[in-house]
């Protein structure tokens, strides 16, 4: 018996309305967790270059935690573990932000730290010198620098996020995938209707990339 398989484009092109319900899930889930996750990041980023030990050490250890285990078991505990916890259940979208906030944040840490340290000392007894405080020699010479560093592994961040979402169909949120499953198992077209859901991602990433892009070169790169 031989095997033939033809790709169906209308397959594909009729799942597009019913997938593109699941963007703004997506979108949502992904950029509301960033907003937090960029907050905790700076937080938790500059808490780890702190020399006293009780508010290094803390934030050492959430880094860690959340960089050292998948996101999938942190969205897993945070929806079926927490209710367990706190005696009410959590919304599968509320879940969904919290994970990449907390999973995002442990790494934008470590962007934010490193980002600091690549700073010439040189430029913090400049500002001192000057009569500033290390307050605001950080905040007005030092963070401004470190910041345009950082901007290439913040971004590479957002779309890792991004793709992140996709993990989240396992506990019910109507994204991308979840909507592309729901199709799916009305239709029997898998292979389209993911090749039509992996398309949908490449346009999401490669746009906020081209965004990326533009304001690296032309408001950062100038800077």
């Amino acid at each position: 018996m031989e095997f033939q398989f033809e790709f169906d484009w209308q397959a594909a092109i009729n799942s597009l309305p019913f997938l593109l319900k699941g963007i703004p899930y997506t979108l949502l889930i992904s950029f509301g967790g960033l907003a937090i996750g960029f907050v905790l990041g700076i937080l938790f980023g500059l808490l780890s270059l702190n020399k006293h030990r009780a508010l290094k050490w803390p934030a050492t250890a959430y880094i860690e935690v959340f960089r050292g285990t998948p996101i999938l078991v942190q969205v897993l505990f945070i929806f079926y573990g927490l209710p367990d916890i706190i005696g009410a259940p959590i919304h599968p979208l509320v879940a969904g932000i919290a994970a990449i906030a907390l999973n995002s944040g442990a790494y934008i840490s470590e962007v934010v730290r490193g980002g600091v340290q690549s700073i010439d000392r040189g430029q913090t007894e400049a500002g001192l010198s000057l009569g500033l405080s290390r307050s605001q020699t950080f905040w007005a010479i030092i963070w401004p620098q470190a910041f345009r560093r950082m901007i290439p592994p913040l971004g590479n961040q957002a779309i890792v996020s991004i793709k992140d979402t996709s993990l989240f169909s396992v506990i019910g949120v109507g994204e991308l995938v979840r909507q592309g499953q729901v199709y799916i198992a009305n239709t029997f077209t898998a292979f389209e209707v993911y090749f039509a859901v992996a398309v949908l991602y490449l346009i999401i990433t490669l746009s906020l990339s081209l965004v990326l892009r533009f304001f690296e070169r032309r408001g950062l790169g100038s800077a």
